[in-house]
């Protein structure tokens, strides 16, 4: 089908959930929209249909995305409030959420009894990805399911089929183990530079052209160093991810210690007031630990 042809329903007008709908709607799609705050659908009013309830978003639509803070919301959203049961056959509901592997797959079970099919498709890029339409997506579910969707994804970033439902979502966390640790990691080399009298600005300069390059030191190593935490991804939903993925790695017999010390200091810099700083805002669990702030003797603990 080709964008004029399909008719989407997007449940989730967020921080990800509004750029995406309007690299949709650019594309040419025919769009209804649902948000739990009702209000965050009004700027596209004039060009999308704004639905009254999950059930009805879904009811006649050819594709269902979900972008949800998480997996009890999507469970709230598509099983309690009838949002897969509305599900008409042949259409294919696209989780882009970041879910449990499990929650996806009864999900996809819930959906193959409509008639519909499933595809667990979360993504890396956060909102500047979203903004510019080059989001990884990374897809679990039958490849004819996702074939379906491939023109949703063109519009949206590059989509990769990891494997059968729940491998896009253990993919995901795969995705933000690395993120979460590495901003970690980026946290305190910056600290122990500055620490010690160097400019951390000029030490992440001269890091990015070596083995140390990265583009957590890229991107979240100038918000440290800006001390710009104003979320893109906020902490509190670090923190979700980071505990997902010590309960799959439990499920599956393994132990994980990186990132269960980078739960761990997630969970501190949360119960310090920070869940909406942006994940990047690590650094100031790492400085409150240390009482000492990224290129100050200052210890923060003691400012106004």
């Amino acid at each position: 089908m080709t964008a004029k042809e399909l008719h989407i329903a997007f449940l989730g007008i967020g921080l990800m959930g509004a750029p995406m709908v309007r690299n949709l709607l650019d594309a040419g799609f025919t769009v209804t929209l649902w948000n739990r705050t009702a209000g965050k659908c009004a700027p596209f009013k004039d060009q999308a249909t704004i639905a009254d309830s999950p059930e009805n978003a879904v009811r006649d639509a050819d594709v269902v995305i979900t972008m949800l803070e998480n997996g009890d919301v999507v469970e709230r959203v598509m099983v309690e409030q009838g949002g897969i049961v509305a599900l008409k056959a042949g259409a294919v509901y696209v989780d882009m959420s970041s879910v449990q592997p499990s929650l996806a797959r009864r999900h996809a079970g819930m959906a193959q009894k409509q008639g519909a099919g499933y595809v667990d498709a979360p993504v890396s890029g956060g909102t500047v990805g979203a903004e510019q339409a080059t989001l990884s997506i990374m897809a679990g579910g039958a490849e004819a399911d996702i074939e379906r969707v491939r023109p949703v994804f063109d519009a949206l970033g590059k989509c990769t089929r990891i494997g059968p439902v729940g491998s896009g979502q253990l993919a995901k966390l795969a995705n933000q183990a690395i993120v979460g640790i590495t901003i970690g990691a980026v946290s305190e080399a910056l600290l122990l530079a500055a620490k010690g009298g160097a400019d951390p600005a000029a030490v992440r300069e001269a890091l990015m052209g070596g083995f140390a390059g990265s583009r957590i030191l890229e991107l979240h190593g100038q918000r440290m160093i800006d001390r710009n935490f104003a979320p893109g991804a906020p902490s509190r939903i670090q923190l979700k991810d980071m505990r997902m993925i010590l309960d799959e790695a439990r499920a599956e017999g393994l132990t994980l210690p990186l990132a269960q010390q980078t739960h761990n200091e997630y969970q501190s810099l949360i119960a310090n007031g920070h869940s909406e700083a942006d994940h990047s805002g690590l650094l100031l669990e790492l400085e409150h630990m240390n009482g000492a702030l990224l290129g100050s003797s200052v210890n923060p603990r003691k400012k106004g």
